[in-house]
């Protein structure tokens, strides 16, 4: 046997475990880079996930419910700002409990539209408790999502996370 084979088998394991080596350390850190924000609807108690939609900075998530009182539509606009949902708008039928009552709003087709010239609230985390009579629906940009059916009307959370892609994988 000469020197140069036994440099060139010595060579070949070294190589291989520099290229295991090299294949780890870039799974981890594609692993690790973001992937983009989720809406996600979580189990209040178990945690566990029912509806996870992908949205953007500035996509619209909507809650559209029956009012328990007055028995007409409710619709509360939010537009999704890095981990908040802004709440940017509502939409109501009549006055009742937990209604704007003392703001300006303009009636569209009777339909009072509250569209405060700064957002109303942000929130880290909507807590909902989807009801049968009031037959909650989850709006995100064009997806609508029967919340009652989703969730067997369990109380949930609604937030956004920032994904990886090792959380996706997992």
């Amino acid at each position: 046997m000469n020197v140069r084979t036994l440099a060139s088998e010595r060579t070949v394991p070294a190589l291989i475990v520099a290229a295991i080596a090299l294949a780890v350390i870039l799974a981890g850190v594609a692993a690790a880079v973001p992937t983009g924000p989720v809406l996600v609807v979580e189990d209040l108690d178990t945690g566990e996930h029912y509806i996870e939609q992908p949205v953007e900075n500035g996509s619209t998530v909507g809650l559209e419910y029956m009012h328990s009182v007055e028995k007409s539509r409710v619709y509360d606009e939010y537009r999704v700002e890095g981990q908040t949902l802004v709440n940017t708008r509502m939409e109501f039928e009549s006055y009742g409990w937990g209604l704007p009552a003392r703001v300006n709003v303009t009636n569209v087709n009777g339909t009072l539209v509250y569209d405060p010239p700064e957002p109303i609230t942000e929130l880290e985390t909507l807590s909902v408790s989807p009801g049968r009579i009031a037959n909650h629906t989850l709006i995100v940009e064009d997806q609508q999502y029967d919340l009652v059916a989703e969730t067997n009307a369990n109380d949930v959370r609604i937030h956004i996370e920032k994904r990886t892609l090792s959380d996706i994988l997992l």
